[in-house]
C-alpha cells in the first residue's frame, strides 16, 4: 500500500533562498563551542593525570610504611635467642617478645621461624572471626602458636598452643596432620642465598586466606630463617580513598596481571568462602582495568571504551614492593570526569541556539529545508539514472515545487520497482501460492490501491478459490462464484464503501480460458477513476495470467510424469507375483528413512539434509529403482522350478516316462505272446513301473529346488539321463526360424528315424550363445560407457535338462541369475538415456546403485562404499528390508522383524550394507513404523535392538 507523506504547508522557492545566510551564524557558533569544549576537556584530563600521579605516590608511601618497620623487626629478631633455641620450651619462652612485636606492628599477621632441621614455630593474633572459627579457637584465646618439631626416626609432631591476652596458655592440641616443613617454602629457600631481607611475591596466605607478602631473613647466628607476613588489605583501602570520582577504578597488579590490591577489596573474595584470592585483572567486576592494561603505556593517558562506556585511564609504575613489573592502573569514567564540562557545553549550545532562533528563525528553517529537499530529489534522480529504482525514505519538505516533484518521482520509482520485482518473482518462485502472494503485494503497491485478492478457477470453471490476499477484504469470501459476473466484460467495477471502489479483472489465458480473477480495492479519487489506471492495471494482470498458466502447466506435467512412473512401477509389480508390491513399498520405506535422517540435529547424520529438489529426485529414484525389470523375461523372474521356460518342462519329461511306461507294457505283452511265463513277465513289468514311478518322483523333487542338491543326487540324475527312449517323429518340424537354424548348426543332418534319445538331455541346441545380444557390461568392452563391471556367463541361456536339474541350490542357473541381475543394467541404461534436468541428474545413480556393496563386490559397477552417497545407501537398506519382510512372494515365506534385522546385521558385518546407516535404521525404529503399515501381525515380533546391534561388533 502506498506510503503517505504528512501534509505540510508549502512555500515558493524564491522567497526563502535569502534565508540561507543563517548557516554562517550556525557555523560560527559551532566553532566557538567546539574550541571551548576541547580546551576545557584538555585541562580536565591534565588535572586527572596529575591526581593519578599523586595517588600512585601516596600508595607507594603507604607500602613503604608497611615494609620498612617489618624489615627492622626481622633484623632485631635475627639476633634473638629464639633463633638458636634447640628445644620447644625455650622457644615458647620467647612468645612475649613476639607478641609485643605483633602489637607494635598491627599490619603484621604472623611471625615465624624456620629451623635448619625442619622445626617450625609461628605466632599469629586471633583477631579474624573466620580464622577463629576455622581453627575452633577457645573463646578466651588471643594468640595461636603453631609448632612443628622433628626427631630422628620419628614422624613430625605438630601442635597448636592457644594463649590468652596475657600470654597464659589456654589449651594445647596435638595436630598429627600438621606436618609443615619450612625448608620446602620459597621464603625459606630464597633467604638462604641472601644476606638481606627477602621480599616474596604477593600470594594468598595458607591459613588466613588473605592476600599479602612475606619477609624473611637468614639469621647470622644460625641457619634458621625468621619471617613475617604482612596483609595488603589496608593498601586496597588506600586505593579506595584515592578515587578521583565515585566511579574511579584503581588496582595494583603484577606482571602477570594478578590483582594485588583493588579499590573494592571485597570484590576479590572467593564467592564460596568469602576470602580474598589472587584474581586476574580480567575477572574483576568491570573490564575497564583489563582493557586499560592491554592498550595502555606507562605514564601515557589514554581514552578508550569498555563495556559500552567511555573511560580515561593511565598506567603508573609501582616500585614500593621492590618489584619492577608491578603497575598501578587508574581509570575514570569519562561521564563523571567530564560531566561538568558536558553540562557547560550543553548550556552554551542552548544559549547559542536560542540566540539564533531569536534572531533568524525563519531564515534558518527555510534554508535548511531547501538544501535537504533539493539534495534528496537530486540523489533520487541519480539513483534512477543508475537503474536503481528503489524508493528512498520519505523526506517531508515545505517547498511546493519540490514536494510535488518528490511525489511524482516516488510514484515512478514504485511503479518501475514493482514491474522489476514482479518479473523477478514470476521467473524465480516455483510455488504458485507463494508467487501469487508476492506478485499481488507488489501489484497493490504499484497501483497504489488499498488491497486486493486473486482467485483461481476450479475444475467446474464456475467456482473460484482465493489463493492470495493483501489488505482487509472482509467483504470478499474465500470463494468467488464466477457465474454471477458478465463474461464478456474484461473488468467489473463495483462499490464496497463510500470512499472505496472495487474493480475486477479476468485472468484470461492464451486459449481464451478463464484462469482466475483479480480484485483490487482503491480509493474513489481522480487518479484511480481514470481510464489510464484501468489500462495500466490490465497490462499488469496479463503478466500474471501468463505466469499462472505456465505454473499450472508445469504442475500438471509434473503430476503426469509422477503418474507415469507410478504406472510403470505398478506394471512391474503386476507383471510377476514374485515381486509383489516391491516397487511400491521400497519407495515408502526409503522416504520414511530419508525423512528421519533429515530431521536429525545431532550424531553422524546431523549434516544430512535434503532440499525440495533433492527430495523430489530421491522420490523419483525410489520409484524407478527396478524399472529395468520391465525387460526381464517372465520365465526367469518367475522361475519356480529348474526346468521352467515359458512352461514347466517337467511335463515333457513326464511324457517320456509315460513312453517308458508304455514300453514296459508292450514288453510285457510281447513276452506273453512269445509264450514266456506270465507271472514272471507281470512281476518284471510291475517292477519296471515301480522303478519309473520312483525315478520320476526323484526328478520331480530335484526340479523344485527347495533343498541343496548333493553329489549323490547329481550322479543319479546322470544315470537316469543315460536311459533312452525311441523317438519316431522329426524334431525339426514346427520350429521357428531361429530354432531351426540353431538345431541344424549344432546337430547337422537329421538322424534316421526312429532314433534313441536320452531321457534327460543336455543337447548342443540347448546352449544359446550371446551372438548379437551380448550386453556391454564387461570391463574393457569399448561399448561399456556407463562403467559396468560384471562377468558374463558363457551362454545367453543354457536350457539343458541335466544342467538345470543339477542346480545345487535354488532354481536359477548362472545364466538365469545374470538375466535377473541384468535388470539393474537396464535400469541405469534406460534412466541415463532420459534428458534429466540438472536438479534431477542424480536420479539414475540413486535408482541403480542399490545392489552395490560397501566392500565393492556388488553389481553392476562394483562401486565401493566411498563412491556411494547416503541416498544410495538408503535405497540399499530399504530394498533389502522390504525383500526380507515381503509376505506376497510365492517362492518364500515372509520373515519376522527380528529375523530380517538379524540377517541385515550379518550383511552389514559382511560388508554388504552401510553398518552406520543400518545402526541408525535399527535405533530410530523406522522399521517399526513401516511394519505397522505393511507387515502381517504374525511377522511383528519382539526385537532386541541391543543384541542385534552387538552383532556388528568385531
Amino acid at each position: 500500500m502506498a506510503e503517505k507523506t504528512p501534509a505540510l504547508r508549502t512555500w515558493p522557492v524564491r522567497p526563502v533562498i535569502a534565508g540561507m545566510v543563517v548557516t554562517a551564524m550556525c557555523f560560527v557558533a559551532t566553532v566557538l563551542i567546539t574550541l571551548n569544549w576541547f580546551s576545557s576537556r584538555s585541562l580536565l584530563i591534565d588535572s586527572a593525570v596529575q591526581t593519578s600521579y599523586y595517588a600512585a605516590h601516596a600508595a607507594s608511601e603507604h607500602a613503604r610504611r608497611l615494609i620498612e618497620p617489618a624489615s627492622a623487626t626481622l633484623r632485631t629478631l635475627s639476633f634473638d635467642p629464639l633463633v638458636t633455641a634447640p628445644r620447644q620450651p625455650e622457644r615458647l619462652a620467647r612468645m612475649r617478645l613476639l607478641a609485643a612485636e605483633l602489637i607494635a606492628n598491627p599490619l603484621v599477621s604472623a611471625i615465624y621461624v624456620g629451623y635448619a632441621d625442619g622445626d617450625f614455630l609461628l605466632i599469629r593474633p586471633l583477631e579474624n572471626p573466620q580464622i577463629r572459627q576455622q581453627l575452633q579457637a577457645p573463646e578466651s584465646a588471643s594468640y595461636l602458636v603453631q609448632a612443628v618439631t622433628r626427631a630422628p626416626q620419628e614422624p613430625p609432631a605438630g601442635a597448636f598452643y592457644f594463649y590468652d591476652a596475657n600470654l597464659d596458655l589456654v589449651t594445647q592440641r596435638h595436630q598429627a596432620d600438621y606436618q609443615f616443613d619450612p625448608r620446602e617454602r620459597s621464603w625459606y629457600q630464597k633467604a638462604q642465598d641472601r644476606a638481606s631481607t627477602v621480599l616474596s611475591d604477593p600470594y594468598v596466605f595458607f591459613s588466613t586466606r588473605q592476600v599479602g607478602i612475606s619477609l624473611s631473613l637468614l639469621t647470622p647466628a644460625s641457619d634458621a630463617v625468621v619471617g613475617l607476613d604482612i596483609a595488603l588489605h589496608d593498601l586496597g583501602q588506600d586505593l579506595a580513598d584515592l578515587r578521583i570520582t565515585p566511579g574511579t577504578e584503581l588496582a595494583l597488579v603484577d606482571g602477570k596481571g594478578a590483582v594485588i590490591a583493588y579499590s573494592d577489596m571485597p570484590a576479590l573474595s572467593d564467592p564460596a568462602q568469602g576470602t580474598p584470592v589472587l584474581r586476574p585483572v580480567d575477572t574483576l567486576p568491570t573490564q575497564a582495568l583489563s582493557t586499560l592494561r592491554n592498550i595502555g603505556q606507562d605514564g601515557v593517558p589514554v581514552s578508550y571504551t569498555s563495556e559500552g562506556r567511555a573511560w580515561l585511564g593511565v598506567i603508573l609504575p609501582f616500585d614500593a614492593l621492590k618489584r619492577t613489573d608491578m603497575r598501578m592502573l587508574l581509570t575514570v569514567p569519562a561521564a563523571e570526569l567530564l560531566g561538568g564540562l558536558q553540562h557547560s557545553r550543553t548550556r552554551m549550545i542552548l544559549i547559542a541556539g536560542g540566540l539564533i532562533l531569536l534572531c533568524l528563525p525563519l531564515g534558518w528553517w527555510a534554508g535548511s529545508r531547501i538544501g535537504q529537499a533539493l539534495e534528496h530529489v537530486t540523489a533520487q534522480a541519480k539513483r534512477m539514472s543508475g537503474f536503481d529504482f528503489s524508493r528512498p525514505p520519505a523526506q517531508p519538505t515545505p517547498l511546493r515545487e519540490v514536494a510535488e516533484l518528490n511525489r511524482v518521482m516516488n510514484h515512478v520509482s514504485d511503479t518501475v520497482e514493482a514491474f522489476l520485482s514482479i518479473s523477478q518473482v514470476l521467473g524465480s518462485e516455483p510455488q504458485i501460492e507463494a508467487m501469487l502472494n508476492l506478485v499481488l503485494e507488489k501489484l497493490v503497491r504499484a497501483t497504489r490501491c488499498q488491497g486486493g485478492a486473486i482467485y483461481l478457477s476450479q475444475q467446474d470453471q464456475a467456482t473460484m478459490t482465493r489463493f492470495a490476499v493483501v489488505g482487509d477484504l472482509n467483504e470478499l469470501g474465500p470463494q468467488l462464484h464466477y457465474v454471477d459476473r458478465p463474461k464478456p466484460a474484461s473488468l467489473q467495477p463495483g462499490k464496497t464503501g463510500a470512499r472505496v471502489q472495487r474493480i475486477e479483472f479476468q485472468l484470461q489465458g492464451r486459449t481464451g480460458e478463464i484462469e482466475g480473477m483479480l480484485v483490487l480495492l482503491y480509493e474513489n479519487d481522480r487518479e484511480h477513476a481514470s481510464p489510464e489506471f484501468h489500462a495500466f492495471a490490465a497490462k499488469l494482470t496479463g503478466m500474471m495470467t501468463v505466469a499462472i498458466e505456465t505454473r499450472k502447466l508445469i504442475e500438471s506435467q509434473k503430476q503426469l510424469f509422477d503418474a507415469v512412473i507410478r504406472v510403470l512401477a505398478d506394471a512391474i509389480d503386476a507383471k510377476s507375483p514374485y515381486t509383489g508390491g516391491h516397487c511400491e513399498r521400497v519407495p515408502e520405506l526409503a522416504i520414511m528413512l530419508a525423512n528421519s535422517l533429515d530431521a536429525e540435529t545431532t550424531g553422524p547424520y546431523a549434516d544430512f539434509s535434503l532440499t525440495d529438489e533433492e527430495r523430489y529426485a530421491f522420490f523419483l529414484a525410489a520409484w524407478l529403482h527396478d524399472c529395468g525389470k520391465i525387460t526381464s523375461a517372465e520365465h526367469i523372474v518367475d522361475k519356480p522350478t529348474k526346468l521352467e521356460l515359458i512352461y514347466n518342462r517337467i511335463h515333457e519329461i513326464r511324457m517320456r516316462f509315460e513312453v517308458l511306461w508304455r514300453d514296459a507294457d508292450i514288453a510285457h505283452l510281447q513276452a506273453l505272446l512269445h509264450g514266456e511265463d506270465a507271472a514272471a513277465a507281470t512281476v518284471q513289468r510291475d517292477q519296471r513301473h515301480t522303478q519309473l514311478q520312483q525315478d520320476f518322483a526323484f526328478v520331480a523333487a530335484c526340479n523344485i529346488g527347495g533343498e541343496s542338491l548333493q553329489d549323490e543326487a547329481i550322479a543319479r540324475l546322470q544315470q537316469l539321463g543315460a536311459t533312452t527312449w525311441w523317438r519316431h517323429f522329426d524334431d525339426s518340424l514346427g520350429l521357428s526360424t531361429d530354432e531351426l537354424a540353431r538345431l541344424r548348426q549344432h546337430r547337422g543332418p537329421a538322424p534316421e528315424l526312429p532314433v534313441a534319445e536320452p531321457l534327460l538331455a543336455d543337447k548342443p541346441e540347448h546352449r544359446i550363445p550371446w551372438g548379437a545380444h551380448k550386453p556391454a557390461v564387461e570391463r574393457g568392452d569399448p561399448r561399456n560407457t556407463l562403467g559396468f563391471d560384471m562377468q558374463l556367463p558363457a551362454y545367453r541361456q543354457h536350457r539343458g535338462e541335466l544342467h538345470n536339474l543339477s542346480i545345487r541350490r535354488g532354481t536359477l542357473t548362472e545364466e538365469d541369475r545374470f538375466a535377473i541381475n541384468e535388470h539393474i543394467v537396464h535400469t541405469l541404461d534406460m534412466l541415463k538415456k532420459l534428458p534429466w534436468p540438472r536438479h534431477l541428474a542424480r536420479v539414475p545413480d540413486i535408482a541403480a546403485n542399490h545392489h552395490e556393496r560397501m566392500d565393492g563386490a556388488g553389481y553392476p559397477r562394483r562401486l565401493p562404499g566411498s563412491a556411494m552417497q547416503t541416498t544410495e545407501r538408503i535405497m540399499a537398506v530399504a530394498d533389502i528390508f522390504e525383500a526380507l519382510t515381503a509376505a506376497d512372494r510365492p517362492y518364500k515365506p515372509a520373515k519376522t522383524l527380528s529375523e530380517s534385522l538379524r540377517i541385515m546385521a550379518l550383511m552389514g558385518k559382511d560388508g554388504h550394507i552401510d553398518t552406520e546407516l543400518f545402526l541408525y535404521f535399527l535405533h530410530s525404529r523406522v522399521w517399526q513404523d513401516y511394519a505397522a503399515q505393511y507387515l502381517l501381525p504374525a511377522q511383528i515380533d519382539a526385537v532386541d535392538v541391543a543384541a542385534i546391534a552387538g552383532m556388528l561388533r568385531p
